[in-house]
């Protein structure tokens, strides 16, 4: 039971690190939190980090309908 459960982990940690990079490699600069440089070298460091990324790393988009 326990390596499935490793194995889970290890294959959804793989598909968020792949949505990262590609996010990551598809925003502008001012959409990014920090250096895209950065995220890049603390995304290789430790697998987690991607999901750092998600959390923190990505400005949100500025609302269409903001002046209504």
């Amino acid at each position: 039971m326990k390596k499935v459960a490793i194995g889970a982990l290890v294959a959804i940690e793989m598909v968020s690190s792949f949505f990262a990079w590609r996010d990551l490699a598809r925003r502008s600069d001012d959409q990014v939190r920090g250096n895209k440089l950065l995220w890049r070298v603390f995304m290789s460091l430790n697998p987690g980090n991607s999901l750092l990324y998600w959390a923190i790393g990505r400005r949100r988009a500025e609302s269409r309908n903001s002046s209504l």
